[in-house]
């Protein structure tokens, strides 16, 4: 195994719209859209006055209280070290492959996955095969690779996720990169002790059919036999950020004022329903909210590596987890008023990171 740490350079950007706090608006067009409204309902103040909230919409209310703190929606970070890992061939076939890494303690400590790359060594096609397989489909000369995430259940059943899929042409060679971020992710996700990192290759036909081309046949990577033993093996790439110096600060200090040039953290933010106009009669619980924000400014890779992440944008201080906010509302129906439970998504911030627009926002892992 060979291991390589970048130190990067570093400055500052400030803060932009997806940490900002959330606004009389955003609120009022995510309840409308909850309710499927297209306006706020006018009701007069005899009307207000009547609604009673029953004890099983109010104990509804509290339970969705109390599951927020547990619902989180996550987000992503940009990328400060890599380390690579060698992996090995357990098992292979004519055009399935699964590949092992072991992969307890590679993370390091305090950080965060950002990207992970399989890379693969696409052996050369020795000239007479080639020329054999330009006389009998001189028109394809392309196989399929696809990779997928193998998981092994605790009961024995296996089941596989489709990580990435690329075309590679049977006259090149040398290494072949694809991502599998989402496959660490998967396995990050796993009970300890977790297995280690299985990852099924398959090498297929470019087309279906009875006139597919057979290139597929001709693609093979090294360490898959005892010819390639020890030469050109798997290797896994783990790009992470250190969050010591990448990462926010969790809640600002509320002695100290956010000045320019802070490192990202949330800040308190209350959210007064009972002053807006539209809510007066409308919204019955809660009066208001803490709902936080994100300020600060996040740490910059130099251009010469960020030109290496081309589909990442400036890195950010947003919110990377927030919880639903229930409320009580009046709800006038059949001509009677009556209270209802409804829960707006994303309404309070509950952590602050540094990410990049452009990030995907990894999947949960299903049972």
């Amino acid at each position: 195994m060979r291991s390589l740490w970048l130190c990067w350079a570093l400055w500052a950007l400030p803060l932009t719209g997806p940490g900002a706090a959330m606004t009389e608006e955003q609120i009022l067009g995510s309840l409308l859209q909850q309710l499927r409204l297209s306006e706020v309902p006018v009701l007069d103040e005899g009307e207000a006055e009547s609604v009673v909230t029953p004890a099983h919409v109010r104990a509804q209310y509290v339970a969705l209280l109390q599951r927020s703190h547990g619902t989180q929606s996550r987000g992503k970070r940009f990328s400060q070290n890599f380390r690579e890992v060698a992996g090995r061939f357990l098992a292979s076939e004519a055009s399935t492959h699964l590949l092992v890494f072991g992969m307890e303690q590679r993370l390091p400590p305090n950080s965060e996955l950002v990207q992970a790359v399989l890379r693969l060594f696409q052996e050369p096609v020795p000239e007479a095969a080639l020329r054999r397989h330009e006389l009998l489909a001189p028109r394809s000369d392309r196989a399929r690779v696809t990779v997928r995430w193998l998981h092994v259940r605790d009961d024995g059943s296996n089941r596989t996720s489709l990580i990435d899929s690329r075309l590679v042409s049977v006259h090149e060679s040398g290494w072949k990169a694809f991502d599998v971020t989402e496959a660490v992710n998967f396995w990050q996700q796993l009970r300890r002790p977790r297995q280690p990192l299985l990852l099924q290759v398959s090498v297929q036909r470019e087309h279906l059919g009875p006139l597919a081309s057979s290139a597929h046949r001709l693609v093979r990577f090294a360490s898959q036999g005892p010819a390639g033993a020890g030469q050109g093996q798997p290797q896994l790439e783990l790009h992470t950020l250190d969050l010591r110096d990448f990462g926010a600060q969790g809640n600002c200090d509320p002695e100290a004022p956010v000045t320019e040039g802070a490192r990202c953290c949330r800040r308190e933010m209350y959210i007064d329903l009972q002053g807006m106009k539209w809510a007066e009669r409308w919204v019955l619980e809660p009066p208001g909210f803490l709902a936080y924000e994100c300020v600060g400014t996040c740490q910059q890779p130099p251009e010469p590596l960020r030109s290496k992440w081309p589909f990442l944008g400036p890195r950010q201080c947003v919110a990377s987890e927030t919880t639903s906010l229930p409320m009580i509302v009046s709800i006038r129906e059949g001509g009677r008023t009556r209270a209802q439970v409804v829960s707006l998504p994303n309404m309070r911030v509950q952590k602050c990171s540094c990410a990049s627009d452009g990030a995907p926002v990894p999947r949960k892992l299903e049972p």
